[in-house]
């Protein structure tokens, strides 16, 4: 069994409050060593055990890998001019989806899998070591099971959104295209997802809909999560309380009996700060929520219509600089909150027994993610104490 040590870290984030006092559990001059992908040990670098083998990373800031636990990343086709349309005044709505739908639908599965190879990669260079992949541009029960195939040899957090917007088909329909989400396409899904989700909002599902859906995943095997409260204040949030969501994602339009439910439930609050400056959309208030004690996660919400962005940094700056967050908040909430919202204790965090997943920064503190905001600092990223 080989071990690997990694020194000379200027400062370690590790989330590990056992490790030292503050929420990110900072250590200055620290090391870690690594053992079948795994941390056997962190601490201080002049007490560093031996080890087979050891890397200097010359005095940089380390922190866990980003955990990325809201991205569509199966698709086809471009939606700038929506972007541009949007940036000159039009407002957003949901219906841009279905626009992606189709080159969706027009597309093979190698173009689908070589544009999720791309985005893979991007995540990869943006400190992402971890990523959910939602499926919900194809709405036909073949391309939906196509998707969710592909998406799944890529990474084990895959989620059926069947349920995205009603098919354009089914437009006069929409209980139909219910009925059919919740049993022909659920039964083909589930082979390959993890997941299921509903975008229950203005636009696309409402509560019952969504209650329907959720219900017939869950009896499926596949565990719950929502989009909620992105466009309006439809009741999403005491849905994905009732039933035991992992996460509510978008989370804009908050009653304070949402943010009571949500501080005295299991369900992780996933604010998608790239969706907001794509749309010049109201951003949630990551500070009520923090001070009510709901725990809070920042995702890309890496899709072609209102967020394409890979980058967790910006999305970190966002939440630094419009949301109300401390920098060390949002970095947990982008690391450790991600994995809080997919339910992993594994990932998001660099205590004993955690995967070795972390990222090395060209800056000599996390603080420079949102103080530098739009450069590249992420030197390299590893997985399992490798080099991606």
């Amino acid at each position: 069994m080989q071990s690997q040590l990694f020194t000379n870290i200027g400062q370690l984030a590790t989330n590990d409050v056992a490790l030292s006092s503050g929420a990110i559990g900072l250590l200055r001059d620290a090391a870690f060593v690594v053992e079948t992908g795994k941390v056997v040990w962190v601490g201080s670098a002049t007490d560093a055990p031996a080890a087979d083998s050891a890397t200097d990373l010359g005095g940089a800031a380390v922190i866990p890998g980003f955990v990325d636990s809201h991205a569509h990343p199966i698709f086809a086709g471009d939606r700038a001019d929506e972007f541009a349309a949007r940036m000159a005044g039009e407002s957003y709505s949901a219906g841009g989806i279905r626009s992606t739908v189709a080159a969706t639908r027009a597309a093979t599965d190698a173009e689908l899998e070589a544009n999720l190879v791309r985005l893979k990669r991007e995540l990869l260079a943006s400190g992402v070591t971890t990523f959910e992949a939602k499926s919900g541009y194809g709405l036909t029960v073949a391309d939906e099971a196509r998707s969710l195939e592909i998406a799944a040899r890529h990474t084990s957090e895959v989620t059926f959104l069947g349920a995205h917007v009603v098919a354009p088909e089914y437009a006069d329909r929409a209980s139909e295209y219910v009925a059919l989400v919740a049993g022909e396409m659920l039964a083909a899904a589930t082979p390959s997802a993890k997941w299921i989700d509903v975008f229950c909002d203005r636009g696309a599902f409402d509560v019952s809909q969504a209650r329907e859906i959720l219900t017939a995943g869950r009896a499926a095997g596949l565990q719950p999560r929502i989009h909620a409260n992105q466009l309006s204040n439809i009741g999403a949030i005491q849905l994905a309380v009732e039933l035991d969501c992992a996460s509510a994602d978008h989370c804009t339009h908050l009653s304070d009996a949402d943010v009571d439910a949500l501080a005295d439930s299991n369900t992780v609050a996933t604010l998608l700060p790239g969706a907001e400056f794509s749309t010049r959309s109201p951003y949630p208030d990551a500070r009520r929520l923090l001070e009510a004690g709901v725990t809070v996660a920042i995702a890309t919400d890496c899709n072609p219509g209102s967020s394409y962005t890979t980058s967790m940094a910006f999305c970190l700056a966002v939440a630094v600089r419009d949301m109300g967050m401390t920098p060390a908040e949002a970095l947990w909430a982008a690391t450790a909150g991600g994995a809080k919202a997919l339910r992993r204790n594994d990932v998001g965090h660099l205590g004993v027994g955690a995967k070795a997943d972390f990222a090395v920064l060209s800056a000599p503190s996390f603080v420079h993610l949102a103080y530098r905001p739009g450069v590249q600092l992420i030197q390299s990223t590893y997985q399992s104490g490798v080099l991606a």
